[in-house]
């Protein structure tokens, strides 16, 4: 008797122990850095984001901010509305500092983008597709292989992966809120829509989708992710 009592008082001490130690696991991180612009002043209202979602945290007057994250997070990003947005991987660290004048993503012109280089419009300027950070996928028009599609919505939905359609409406990485699905805004030549143009893909000069965190330079209106079109007739 006192044998069994002894074993079952070793099981329950190797549960507690094995629920403590799980406990211990799924601790929060806390993170806390500062968010600087290019001028190194603080940058105040950031809003902080983890893994592509939107959090409460914002930074503070000091551009300070804090954050909890759960052990299995990857990615922290702050979006601004001035500077744009940055991502940085966590990789265990509690304290990460942005500085959008040195480390952030640098907005360019077409102009310093090199022959061969690619170049993604985020929608507050052009970056270098080597120095992207975010989520994003580019259609080159001007590539002749494009010209065999019927449409648009045909050229995005078999070019861009985690994209389907609804009509003419687009759904990025089947994204959702509490109504159901959430369309992303199509932009083209900087006038904002609800659907796809009619407009043959031989005149499109270039398609850019912008998913997550790339897609929060436009407020709540990206929330579904955003698809930059250009066209041939008004960018020559």
């Amino acid at each position: 008797m006192m044998k069994i009592k002894l074993i079952l008082l070793i099981l329950l001490s190797a549960l507690c122990f094995n629920n403590i130690t799980a406990q211990k696991n799924n601790k929060k991180i806390i993170i806390t850095g500062t968010v600087l612009d290019a001028a190194k002043e603080p940058i105040v209202n950031a809003i902080v984001m983890i893994d592509d979602q939107k959090t409460n945290s914002v930074t503070d007057s000091k551009g300070n901010y804090k954050i909890k994250v759960s052990p299995s997070a990857s990615k922290i990003g702050i979006f601004t509305f001035g500077s744009g947005t940055f991502e940085d991987s966590i990789k265990g660290r509690t304290q990460i500092d942005f500085n959008f004048g040195k480390t952030g993503t640098q907005q360019t012109t077409d102009k310093d983008i090199a022959p061969g280089e690619q170049g993604i419009n985020v929608g507050y300027g052009n970056v270098k597709k080597k120095n992207l950070t975010t989520d994003v996928n580019k259609i080159d028009g001007t590539n002749k292989k494009y010209a065999s599609y019927n449409s648009i919505s045909d050229m995005i939905q078999r070019e861009i992966s985690g994209v389907r359609l609804n009509g003419l409406s687009v759904i990025i990485q089947d994204s959702k809120d509490l109504f159901g699905s959430v369309y992303a805004l199509i932009v083209v030549d900087g006038v904002y829509m609800d659907e796809l143009p009619s407009i043959p893909p031989t005149s499109v000069k270039s398609i850019d989708v912008l998913k997550g965190t790339a897609a929060a330079i436009y407020g709540s209106r990206g929330y579904g992710g955003v698809i930059i079109i250009k066209t041939k007739i008004q960018n020559e």
